[in-house]
Protein backbone atom coordinates (compact mmCIF):
# COMPACT_ATOMS: atom_id res chain seq x y z
CA UNK A 1 0.00 0.00 0.00
CA UNK A 2 1.62 3.47 -1.03
CA UNK A 3 2.01 5.86 1.92
CA UNK A 4 -0.23 9.28 0.73
CA UNK A 5 1.38 12.59 1.41
CA UNK A 6 1.60 14.40 4.62
CA UNK A 7 -0.54 17.63 5.29
CA UNK A 8 1.65 20.67 4.17
CA UNK A 9 2.26 23.59 6.56
CA UNK A 10 0.92 27.35 5.91
CA UNK A 11 4.29 28.17 5.18
CA UNK A 12 4.67 25.89 2.59
CA UNK A 13 1.53 25.89 0.98
CA UNK A 14 2.09 29.87 0.71
CA UNK A 15 5.61 29.25 -0.48
CA UNK A 16 4.40 26.90 -3.24
CA UNK A 17 1.67 28.58 -3.98
CA UNK A 18 3.44 32.12 -5.05
CA UNK A 19 5.13 29.81 -7.73
CA UNK A 20 1.68 29.10 -9.49
CA UNK A 21 0.18 32.16 -11.25
CA UNK A 22 -4.32 32.20 -10.20
CA UNK A 23 -3.88 29.53 -7.40
CA UNK A 24 -5.73 30.43 -4.06
CA UNK A 25 -6.44 29.22 -1.09
CA UNK A 26 -10.11 28.27 -0.51
CA UNK A 27 -11.35 30.68 2.35
CA UNK A 28 -12.77 28.28 5.35
CA UNK A 29 -11.28 24.61 3.75
CA UNK A 30 -8.01 23.50 3.64
CA UNK A 31 -7.72 23.64 -0.03
CA UNK A 32 -6.63 25.30 -3.05
CA UNK A 33 -8.19 26.88 -6.11
CA UNK A 34 -8.26 27.86 -9.85
CA UNK A 35 -10.78 28.66 -12.22
CA UNK A 36 -9.53 28.19 -15.93
CA UNK A 37 -10.91 30.01 -19.08
CA UNK A 38 -10.68 29.06 -22.11
CA UNK A 39 -11.99 30.03 -26.04
CA UNK A 40 -14.08 27.56 -26.20
CA UNK A 41 -15.77 24.20 -24.75
CA UNK A 42 -13.68 22.45 -26.81
CA UNK A 43 -10.03 23.63 -25.65
CA UNK A 44 -12.09 23.53 -22.22
CA UNK A 45 -12.67 19.72 -22.41
CA UNK A 46 -8.79 19.14 -24.11
CA UNK A 47 -7.57 20.61 -20.89
CA UNK A 48 -9.65 17.96 -18.80
CA UNK A 49 -9.00 15.34 -20.48
CA UNK A 50 -5.16 16.07 -19.99
CA UNK A 51 -5.72 16.75 -16.54
CA UNK A 52 -7.80 13.55 -15.87
CA UNK A 53 -5.29 11.47 -17.51
CA UNK A 54 -2.46 13.12 -14.91
CA UNK A 55 -4.78 12.73 -11.96
CA UNK A 56 -5.29 8.92 -12.67
CA UNK A 57 -1.65 8.79 -12.94
CA UNK A 58 -0.84 9.78 -9.77
CA UNK A 59 -3.90 8.24 -8.46
CA UNK A 60 -4.94 11.98 -6.55
CA UNK A 61 -8.48 13.06 -8.42
CA UNK A 62 -9.54 16.90 -8.74
CA UNK A 63 -12.91 18.21 -7.84
CA UNK A 64 -13.68 20.51 -10.75
CA UNK A 65 -16.89 21.76 -12.12
CA UNK A 66 -17.45 22.65 -16.03
CA UNK A 67 -19.65 25.17 -18.04
CA UNK A 68 -18.49 25.70 -21.94
CA UNK A 69 -15.41 27.22 -21.94
CA UNK A 70 -14.78 27.73 -17.35
CA UNK A 71 -13.12 25.07 -15.26
CA UNK A 72 -13.28 25.25 -12.02
CA UNK A 73 -11.03 23.54 -9.39
CA UNK A 74 -10.85 22.50 -6.48
CA UNK A 75 -7.58 20.50 -5.19
CA UNK A 76 -7.63 18.97 -1.74
CA UNK A 77 -6.31 15.75 -0.34
CA UNK A 78 -8.74 14.45 1.72
CA UNK A 79 -7.74 11.41 3.52
CA UNK A 80 -5.02 14.20 5.02
CA UNK A 81 -7.43 16.46 5.39
CA UNK A 82 -5.60 19.48 3.51
CA UNK A 83 -3.54 20.38 1.23
CA UNK A 84 0.00 17.87 0.28
CA UNK A 85 1.95 17.46 -2.36
CA UNK A 86 0.15 15.53 -5.15
CA UNK A 87 -2.54 18.76 -4.50
CA UNK A 88 1.01 20.86 -5.45
CA UNK A 89 2.25 18.43 -8.50
CA UNK A 90 -1.22 18.28 -10.24
CA UNK A 91 -1.88 22.12 -9.63
CA UNK A 92 1.22 22.78 -11.37
CA UNK A 93 0.56 20.13 -13.89
CA UNK A 94 -2.81 21.75 -14.57
CA UNK A 95 -1.03 25.47 -14.78
CA UNK A 96 1.34 23.54 -17.95
CA UNK A 97 -1.49 21.66 -19.34
CA UNK A 98 -3.74 24.92 -19.40
CA UNK A 99 -1.33 26.47 -21.90
CA UNK A 100 -2.25 29.71 -19.39
CA UNK A 101 1.62 30.10 -17.82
Amino acid sequence: MTQRPQRLSDKDIGDELAKLEGWARVPGREAISKTFKFADFNAAFGFMARAALKAEQINHHPEWFNVYSRVDVVLQTHDANGVTSLDLELAAFMQSASGQG
